[in-house]
């Protein structure tokens, strides 16, 4: 998918009547939604609203994302300023934006569905891209989980599988964008750092309360949109169940943060245009706002160093402020609608004492709670953790907590109850989160080292110290998970039984 704002065109002129032309553009957002909508009605606060427009699905109102109570807070002119964004005058009727009109009439384009639809909005900006001869018009996404092929049974990255499409992302509260004197800060991530800078532009002019600077990684930045939404419902959780035990709650928030950041860094390994991303830019990363052009992390494998993580992402401020964001109870308004859906799990754990049966029910709890199944991207995120996991190859040891929270939904009867034990119990919960970031191969020491009185665990140890280095131990028979685990803690019960359903 070609995805730019210029052509292949070597004209100076042309390139310069180009530039202007994008540089004087609008911004149209299709689908809406509670975040696009919110944007609009921060433009309409600080009469910007000229540069936006807006186009509702068919069968979705415009503003259908409000529930009753905000509507009824709104500012009646802001309002009626949000609805002539989202349509335009036809013999004098007012008509609703479709599609097509946002592809004639803006130069960048959002589309702002979830998982459920992007893909085929996508192929629709795409073929209406082409209908309408208007090639160099950007398309960019905002979808924060992972996307689903029923054929191949398989889940990816939507960036990840269109390279050049752009992606979006800025965190904000529900009310936020309603406040006059509230502000916030988001990226706009393009591989090509022209294009991202001004895409970036052009969204950054559409409010002097929203501050957008440019990037170059959306595959990253899309990966963090669905990894932090799991993290917040389990940040949600741990607020509401263990708000007593205020000890707990910095080591959990900081170990879903660090491996947020630690996936994606892992998934950015895989990019299939990682070199170009560096090496074939029309200007470099550090005048995006790059501090410096690449951060990567290494491990030694076979007495080499190798790469392992490309943390360079790391340095757009509004993704990791997005992510450290939503894992935060407000001092005031309501936090994300994944964190809600993570206190509704606490009180409902709280009351039956037992993990949720399956997803379906944990939906039904967040449906009673006044939390719509469709807004939820956590959960939704969650069930095609396991495929992700073993897509990009994400090593166990980063993504413990969400292997701990998906277990909690979808292990099995005993694994559930084991699950709800770490979960509940802080000392418990405490310990995972020390263990499990270890990788299983130094934990397995560990382990034996504890149970010294069964054999096959002395053996282990005795085989490490006879042998010259650590890798010919690690390739002995003895396999931990044959031990009886009667006198073994529950937290490690827990990782061993999410070692051998999701290790990849």
């Amino acid at each position: 998918m070609l995805n730019s704002f210029f052509d292949h065109s070597l004209d100076p002129q042309a390139i310069r009547e180009r530039v202007l032309e994008v540089e004087s553009g609008k911004v149209g957002f299709y689908s809406v939604g509670l975040y696009p909508a919110s944007l609009a009605y921060n433009c309409a606060m600080q009469n910007e609203a000229g540069r936006l427009m807006l186009a509702a699905r068919p069968g979705r109102e415009l503003l259908g994302a409000f529930d009753d109570e905000t509507l009824a807070t709104m500012d009646r002119g802001h309002v009626a300023t949000v609805l002539e964004m989202g349509s335009h005058l036809v013999e004098g009727e007012r008509v609703s934006n479709l599609l097509a009109d946002l592809i004639l009439n803006c130069e960048l384009v959002l589309l702002s569905a979830n998982s459920n639809h992007v893909e085929e909005d996508l192929l629709e900006a795409c073929r209406l891209r082409q209908e309408l001869n208007r090639p160099q018009v950007v398309l960019a996404c905002l979808a924060g989980s992972f996307n689903h092929d029923p054929i191949s049974n398989s889940a990816y990255v939507l960036c990840e599988k269109q390279p050049s499409l752009a992606f979006f992302s800025g965190f904000h509260r529900h009310g936020a964008l309603r406040n006059p004197f509230d502000s916030f800060t988001a990226n706009f991530c393009h591989p090509d750092a022209l294009t991202a800078m001004l895409g970036a532009q052009l969204l950054d002019r559409l409010s002097p309360n929203i501050q957008v600077s440019a990037g170059v990684h959306n595959v990253e930045g899309q990966y963090i949109k669905a990894a932090k939404n799991m993290a917040s419902v389990f940040a949600g959780f741990v607020y509401a169940f263990h708000q007593d035990n205020p000890g707990v709650l910095p080591t959990v928030l900081t170990l879903l943060l660090n491996q947020c950041l630690d996936q994606a860094a892992t998934v950015s390994m895989a990019r299939r245009d990682r070199q170009k991303l560096y090496h074939r830019q029309p200007i470099p990363l550090t005048e995006l706002g790059y501090a410096v052009p690449r951060i990567e992390a290494t491990l030694v494998r076979d007495g080499d160093f190798e790469k392992v993580r490309d943390h360079t992402f790391t340095q757009l401020t509004a993704m990791v402020a997005d992510v450290r964001g939503s894992m935060m109870l407000p001092v005031s308004g309501r936090p994300t609608r994944n964190f809600q859906a993570g206190q509704v799990l606490a009180q409902q754990m709280c009351e039956h004492g037992r993990c949720p049966n399956s997803m379906e029910e944990l939906e039904a709890w967040c449906e009673d709670a006044g939390l719509r199944k469709g807004a939820l991207e956590g959960l939704k995120a969650l069930r095609y953790w396991p495929q992700i996991a073993r897509r990009y190859a994400i090593p166990v040891h980063d993504c413990s907590m969400v292997n701990l929270l998906y277990m909690a939904v979808y292990g099995r009867a005993n694994v559930k109850e084991t699950a709800y034990e770490v979960m509940t119990k802080s000392r418990e919960l405490s310990n995972y989160c020390q263990e499990s970031v270890r990788p299983t191969h130094s934990r397995r020491y560990a382990e034996a080292l504890q149970n010294l009185e069964i054999p096959e665990a002395l053996d282990l140890v005795v085989n490490a110290v006879i042998a010259d280095n650590a890798r010919r131990a690690m390739r002995c028979d003895m396999d931990l998970d044959e031990i009886d685990q009667s006198g073994v803690p529950v937290y490690l019960q827990l990782m061993n039984a999410i070692e051998s359903k999701l290790d990849t």
